[in-house]
């Protein structure tokens, strides 16, 4: 195994971020398929069965470590609070939804072990929602590629863009966690 390629690092990136459930390096990877540096369906299979495994372990904490991480969740009651009314509204959906919202997906796994959801259940929905989450945001990346690339090489061109891209991403995901969890 060379550990001077990209494959190489590039892999192992999808493996460690996805565990965390980040879009950002699955997309990432689809673009680097779509670039000929990975293989689509390597990274798109490992990005899952980490994702899966992430969502899991999560579940795990939440259902037989409860004690040890509820002081790490006092500062997110209101985020808590919004994952379980998301899967009480929703249900099984909720395991899929979360996979998308940023800010609350590491949340919903815990708040359904917390609330005694079935291990064996969620592993089911999980995996199910493991693969939808991945496939819609490697798939959308690999086929939006030549639009993704010209944009870097726009911002590339005209660095001070960036920043304003950034901070606008940052307040408009902030603003909506803000507004989600507001008590009314």
């Amino acid at each position: 195994m060379d550990f001077t390629s990209l494959e190489t690092w590039g892999y192992l990136a999808v493996a460690f971020f996805a565990f965390g459930g980040s879009l950002f390096i699955v997309a990432a990877a689809g673009v680097f398929s779509f670039m000929g540096k990975m293989d689509l369906g390597t990274a798109l299979a490992i990005a899952t069965v980490s994702n899966f495994a992430g969502d899991m372990f999560l579940f795990y904490l939440g259902k037989y470590q409860k004690k040890e991480i509820q002081p790490y969740f006092a500062k997110h009651k209101r985020k808590i609070a919004l994952a379980t009314l998301i899967m009480r509204k929703y249900g099984i959906l909720a395991i899929f939804i979360q996979k998308f919202l940023y800010g609350i997906k590491t949340l919903v796994p815990l708040s359904m072990a917390l609330a005694k959801y079935d291990f064996k259940k969620f592993a089911f929905y999980n995996i199910f929602a493991s693969i939808v989450f991945v496939m819609t945001i490697g798939l959308s990346a690999y086929y939006s590629s030549e639009g993704i690339i010209a944009m870097f090489g726009y911002i590339k061109t005209n660095p001070w863009i960036a920043p304003v891209i950034l901070f606008s991403i940052v307040g408009l995901v902030w603003y909506s966690m803000e507004y989600m969890t507001k008590k009314r």
